[in-house]
């Protein structure tokens, strides 16, 4: 339930100079959490320019290698993420944010630490756990930060991170790869978080629930089977969610494998993996989110349903170019069709979590944002790399090393799926939205 704002006397005097909250700080918030998506995004991507060395030095398969990069990282990521969200939506979100960065950033320096397979397993879990604290929690800052006219912009931008942390991620990989190692590599990718976490405790704004939109909650978040049913019972919830799964699932298997495609299939060096696909992933990527943001924002002036229209038609412009990529036999081919597959693969995730926060009540907002997360990364992150590693061991003695383009294949029919659940959520999009701040008027 909200009400319109209270009266400054009404107010604690932790909340008062949070109505204060100018343009020019919510802009240094939202510049924060891209440098936190970031970190996000290089910590856990590091591993995948560093999957041949870590196969070889521990003897590991591909389907282990799957499994590691894909299901354990998701199912302790999205299971984390449920309860975690749900201590953000009842405290404070900075906090909650700041010791989920500090955690994976110190098991990410541990990663190299390990012998077995066994202990890098359980080091990348830790990592998993800890990043279901970020995009939650932001999710919900945005909301507070940005008036829902300005909201899908805001989140195109955070999710730029994500394109920034694969390019660092692959860059910084396969360059500490070849000089020092992957032991290392891990190490020098995870400390400089502790710092980032800090900044995050000491500096990142903390708005009052409903602040971009005029409205005070009464402070009690409600349960986590209330919020499943709330949610459960919203049609374009439903469809937005399993799209955004099998959308990631194209879109993280690709992410996981194509650096070892690009080694095994054109026989690239470990520091010209990073270079070019960093490059390719991690630019292409932060402009398709961005620009796919401001797309949505224009367009949904006029109708709503662009929002979910413009992921369909990204999925659908996808698949020509995704074809290319895996089917060339000149690598300078490949790369050149891997830069519209990576400009059209991210544009679903704004309008996604746009939509997500318009769907919630105030207090449900970091949860919302997690049921989303848990479908999206134990569909798309769970199964992507995971099915990948698998069809690799399964196809290997018939094909080699071309293996792994008959796996990547595979993945088009995820995107394609995704495309039918988007057209299904924007025939009930304006009903369900409308519904949502009704019940927040109340």
């Amino acid at each position: 339930m909200a009400e319109r704002r209270r009266s400054p006397e009404h107010e604690s005097p932790e909340e008062r100079p949070l109505e204060r909250l100018t343009r020019a700080r919510a802009n240094y918030a939202l510049g924060l959490l891209v440098l936190v998506y970031a970190v996000n995004f290089i910590d856990r991507n590091i591993l995948a320019v560093l999957l041949q060395p870590i196969k070889e030095d521990l003897g590991a398969s591909d389907t282990a290698m799957g499994f590691l990069t894909g299901f354990a990282f998701a199912v302790f990521y999205t299971l984390a993420g449920i309860p975690i969200a749900r201590i953000a939506d009842r405290s404070s979100r900075r906090t909650v944010m700041a010791v989920g960065i500090a955690f994976w950033s110190a098991m990410t320096a541990v990663s190299g630490q390990a012998r077995t397979f066994t202990q890098l397993a359980i080091a990348r879990i830790g990592v998993g756990v800890g990043e279901a604290s970020a995009t939650p929690a932001a999710h919900s800052l945005i909301s507070d930060y940005f008036p829902p006219e300005r909201r899908t912009r805001a989140i195109a931008i955070y999710n730029t991170g994500a394109g920034l942390g694969v390019l660092f991620g692959l860059l910084l990989g396969g360059w500490l790869q070849e000089v020092v190692g992957w032991r290392v590599a891990f190490a020098v990718v995870g400390l400089p978080g502790l710092a980032v976490a800090l900044l995050v405790r000491l500096t990142l704004p903390e708005p009052a629930r409903g602040h971009s939109e005029g409205l005070r909650d009464h402070g009690e978040a409600p349960g986590i089977g209330v919020t499943l049913r709330y949610l459960g019972s919203l049609p374009t919830f439903r469809h937005l969610a399993l799209a955004a799964g099998l959308y990631g699932m194209t879109a993280y298997g690709l992410l996981s494998w194509a650096p070892t495609f690009m080694r095994r299939v054109h026989e690239l060096g470990y520091a010209e993996v990073g270079l070019k696909l960093g490059l390719v992933i991690g630019i292409a990527g932060a402009i398709g989110a961005y620009f796919g943001g401001v797309l949505c924002d224009r367009l949904a002036r006029r109708d709503r349903r662009w929002l979910l229209w413009i992921p369909a038609l990204a999925g659908i412009l996808l698949a020509p170019f995704y074809v290319v990529f895996v089917l060339a036999e000149d690598p300078n081919l490949a790369l050149l069709a891997f830069v519209p597959v990576n400009l059209l693969n991210v544009v679903f995730a704004p309008p996604t979590y746009m939509i997500t926060q318009g769907l919630a009540r105030l207090r449900m907002r970091a949860m919302a944002s997690a049921i989303v997360l848990f479908v999206l990364n134990l569909i798309g992150l769970g199964l992507g790399p995971t099915l990948i590693g698998v069809m690799n061991d399964w196809l290997e003695p018939r094909y080699g090393v071309s293996a792994v383009r008959a796996s990547l294949l595979l993945l088009l029919v995820a995107s394609s799926w995704g495309v039918v659940h988007s057209l299904l959520a924007a025939r009930t999009l304006d009903a369900d939205l409308e519904r949502a701040a009704a019940a927040d008027r109340d």
